[in-house]
């Protein structure tokens, strides 16, 4: 069973913080995967109706809201729709970044149609390692915290790839040779896309709600490599 898997929880809805490399649920789209989902995880440990009111990909860690039941998801979808919710996300990207960006390019759906998409990106921290990483003779990253104000498919995915920034271990719109170098010398493989925080006011209850989740072990890992200067 997965630890530390419900972050947040009253008799509305819970709060949480999905691993890396985990479907949310079995659809068309995820046709080809085998394993037990999120949902099926949620109802083995005891959920009836475990309903999750936004989406994160497969490859993506971090907070999913859920209702509990049906009658009430509407009340929290509202909050999406409205823009009285705030989602933070964390990346680790290529390059080094010295400002804010605003990126604004629509996203083509699971149908192929264009959506309009709209992120915000704050740079945290540059990093620089001493890896030649072609063409260059090191490579440099950056720490950020994405805002997404649309919620596309792989939306942030393919707004850093579309600033030229993609992010480390995103094998469909990121960098052959970045991701290469972390599998191959960190022996990291996963998608550096954090769901670090969620922010609003209760529908139900009226509360404010600020739940942060902790940022899966091969972060951790990364940031001690740093720390112990090793690279």
């Amino acid at each position: 069973m997965i630890e530390n898997l419900i972050i947040y929880e009253d008799e509305y809805c819970f709060i949480v913080n999905k691993p890396n490399n985990l479907i949310v649920h079995h659809s068309y789209y995820a046709r080809n995967i085998e394993e037990d989902s999120l949902v099926q995880i949620l109802k083995s440990l005891g959920y009836k109706s475990p309903i999750p009111v936004h989406r994160l990909d497969r490859k993506t860690s971090g907070i999913i809201l859920f209702s509990k039941t049906k009658e009430n998801v509407s009340k929290f979808q509202d909050l999406f729709e409205t823009d009285r919710i705030t989602k933070k996300y964390i990346a680790l990207v290529r390059g080094h970044i010295d400002e804010k960006i605003t990126i604004d390019t629509p996203v083509k759906n699971e149908k192929g149609n264009y959506k309009e998409a709209l992120s915000e990106l704050i740079p945290i921290k540059n990093i620089t390692l001493n890896i030649s990483v072609q063409p260059y003779s090191t490579s440099r990253y950056c720490y950020v915290e994405f805002y997404p104000k649309t919620g596309r498919t792989h939306q942030l995915r393919i707004h850093a790839n579309k600033i030229s920034h993609p992010i480390i271990g995103d094998h469909k719109h990121g960098n052959r040779h970045h991701n290469h170098m972390f599998a191959e010398l960190l022996n990291i493989t996963n998608l550096f896309l954090h769901a670090e925080e969620i922010n609003f006011i209760h529908p139900f209850t009226k509360e404010l709600i600020n739940i942060l989740a902790e940022k899966p072990k091969f972060w951790k890992e990364f940031e001690r490599i740093l720390e112990n200067k090793s690279i």
